[in-house]
């Protein structure tokens, strides 16, 4: 009998093999199971995502910015269609190609497409970077033309600002830029996009969250070249809202042409409100160049042009008031009761104080000067001895009454608040204390005193309306597209000066005579028909006389004029600064006559222009201290 282990052959290896491949099998198998379940459950979200991305894309629409008008309702700024280049990057297959095709294609400088291209590196690789703005249209046509050597690439359709006026008021308007990678990162910025342009300066800056509207944007799908095939869903944006200004385009325009290319400002408020009629700063820009590509040549023009055109003088330029002041000294005096309408000063052409002697405009001399007279021939003596009597700190407690010192809060950024001294001001900005003969050049606006043209506006106003200090303010309303009013801005009082009224009957007599009496030095300033009344004013720059005796213009005195019309009940207020232009009577005064009457004829109250009479006006140059070379003060 055979042995049954002969026969049965010992499958162990066979059975472990078996064990061994089924194992395997069923690990197999079990790893796709869960792959498959990974896929269809737990990423399932994010593959149909994926996938959507790659056939669909989201292409932003930008919303119209909302329009700027005047007073009236007209148009000062509004859109127009302009074309822009933008990229998605996941369509691009040669990044290093593409920038240098559209470098040459578009005339641009490659790092700046890099540098555009490395600010929207943070966002998902199938939204639109936008990496030129403003092209031409052959520049668009030839792009068309070229489309399939430049994959990614799409064209779309911004509404960019047109200025009606061109360069008119455009300190005031401001100006649109490209919003910058400190500005999306900020809490102001969050929901804007790479390529979005936002206001820089001015209205467009101030006012950019009710400008701005709401962005839109259509859903398309594209092939596996990126290349447009339909459009699946579209969401409309929603235009900005209107900002309507307080400006009169009409006087504004009197205003600018009244400055010409001199540098300088001019204000025009309403007395009653402190709205600003007229805001002007000169020279202008063109505030369109800086929504594309600002040309070289222009720009070094700008930034080379001694007369500063792209500083808001209006607002931020500080100049001393120069005669202007002796409004606020006279009045500091008949306040404190060191004078009255009948104190006399004999002015023989200089005060000497102390081991300084400090000179009147008129080196001759006034002779016997009273407040009227002080005031219509623009005295330094007077001044300067109601100065020293009055000491620094009493005269800085009228200036502040009426808001000199400090911003006005007229609604726009970077407001500059001037400078009015005190003993204490001067120990904490200079560690050193205050010299008795420093006073003197305080009394006539020179010295450390420092105001800007919308301060000088407010304060004549103020004067015009007898202690009533009114915020100056630039918008009436704010109102979107439906019509419905979102903002109303209604006069705001921000203070009351306090002061006797006879205070200020003496002062505007004063101030009537300047323009309307003999020997007034504003009498350039002079409309027939409506009775003006203000004070010119010239602030020493330096005095430094080239090798033939002349001045060169960078150290002129600056002129200034301030009044309102009419005498009788004070509507409107100007304050005019010429820089370096020397005279306040003869550079500043014509200037505020020209906008007062632009006013006025606007009104109906002047029907035509009316030649003026000959008169010979007395315009000298007033107002500025002299000391003896090599004085010292102390």
């Amino acid at each position: 009998m055979k042995n049954l282990n002969n026969i049965i052959p010992d499958d162990d290896g066979g059975g472990r093999r078996i064990i061994g491949l089924s194992l395997g099998a069923f690990a197999m198998f079990f790893l796709l199971l869960s792959r498959l379940w990974y896929l269809q459950v737990i990423s399932a979200e994010d593959l149909i995502d994926q996938s959507e991305s790659n056939r669909l894309r989201f292409v932003p629409v930008a919303a119209p910015r909302g329009a700027i008008l005047d007073r009236n309702g007209k148009v000062l700024v509004s859109n127009t269609p302009s074309f822009s280049v933008a990229v998605i990057p996941q369509d691009v297959k040669n990044k290093d190609q593409l920038i240098d095709n559209l470098a040459r294609y578009l005339n641009l400088d490659r790092k700046e497409i890099e540098t555009k291209w490395t600010k929207g590196q943070g966002r998902a690789k199938y939204y639109p970077l936008v990496v030129a703005s403003g092209i031409t249209r052959d520049q668009m046509e030839f792009l068309e033309e070229n489309r399939l050597a430049l994959s990614g690439v799409n064209i779309e359709m911004k509404p960019i600002r047109a200025y009606a006026n061109g360069s008119l008021a455009s300190h005031l308007l401001g100006y649109l830029g490209e919003v910058s990678e400190d500005e999306l990162n900020s809490e102001r910025y969050r929901e804007y996009n790479a390529g979005d342009y936002i206001g820089k300066s001015g209205i467009e800056r101030a006012w950019e969250s009710y400008l701005h509207g709401t962005d839109g944007g259509r859903q398309i799908e594209v092939d596996a070249r990126g290349r447009f095939l339909r459009t699946v869903a579209e969401t409309g944006s929603s235009v900005g809202n209107t900002v309507m200004l307080t400006i009169d385009l009409d006087l504004q325009k009197a205003a600018e042409q009244a400055l010409g290319d001199q540098a300088g400002a001019a204000v025009a408020m309403d007395v009653n409100t402190g709205e600003i009629l007229a805001f002007v700063s000169s020279p202008d820009f063109d505030p369109a160049l800086f929504t594309g590509r600002m040309p070289p040549d222009v720009w070094k023009k700008y930034l080379e042009d001694e007369r500063h055109p792209l500083e808001n003088k209006a607002l931020k330029g500080m100049y001393p008031p120069g005669s202007t002041f002796k409004v606020i000294t006279a009045i500091a005096g008949l306040e404190e009761g060191l004078i009255d309408e009948h104190t006399t000063v004999q002015c023989t052409g200089s005060y000497k104080f102390g081991n300084a002697t400090f000179r009147c405009w008129d080196h001759k001399g006034h002779g016997t000067v009273d407040l009227k007279k002080s005031l219509r021939e623009s005295c330094d003596v007077y001044y300067y001895k109601l100065a020293e009597r009055l000491g620094v700190n009493r005269i800085a407690k009228y200036a502040k009454a009426f808001g000199l010192g400090a911003p006005l809060g007229i609604g726009l950024e970077n407001e500059k608040g001037g400078v009015i001294p005190t003993e204490e001001w001067k120990l904490k900005r200079f560690g050193k204390k205050w010299y008795a003969g420093e006073t003197l050049p305080v009394g006539i606006g020179q010295g450390y005193v420092l105001t800007t043209p919308v301060q000088l506006a407010s304060m004549i106003g103020t004067i015009a309306n007898e202690g009533t200090i009114y915020r100056p303010h630039l918008v009436k309303r704010v109102v979107d597209s439906d019509g419905k009013v979102l903002q109303d801005y209604t006069p705001q009082v921000i203070g009351k000066t306090g002061l006797k009224p006879s205070t200020y009957r003496f002062v505007k007599e004063g101030l009537f005579a300047v323009v309307n009496e003999a020997h007034g030095t504003g009498g350039m300033s002079r409309l027939w028909e409506v009775k003006v009344a203000g004070k010119t004013g010239s602030s020493q720059v330096v005095k430094l006389r080239d090798s033939k005796g002349g001045i060169p213009y960078r150290f002129r005195d600056h002129a200034l004029f301030v009044g309102f019309a009419p005498f009788e009940k004070p509507e409107v207020a100007v304050a005019v600064i010429v820089e370096h232009g020397e005279h306040g009577g003869s550079a500043a005064a014509p200037i505020s006559g020209k906008i007062l009457r632009a006013y006025f004829e606007g009104k109906g109250v002047i029907k035509k222009p009316v030649p003026k009479a000959s008169v010979k006006e007395e315009a000298g140059g007033d107002g500025v201290a002299e000391p003896d070379t090599g004085a010292k003060e102390e």
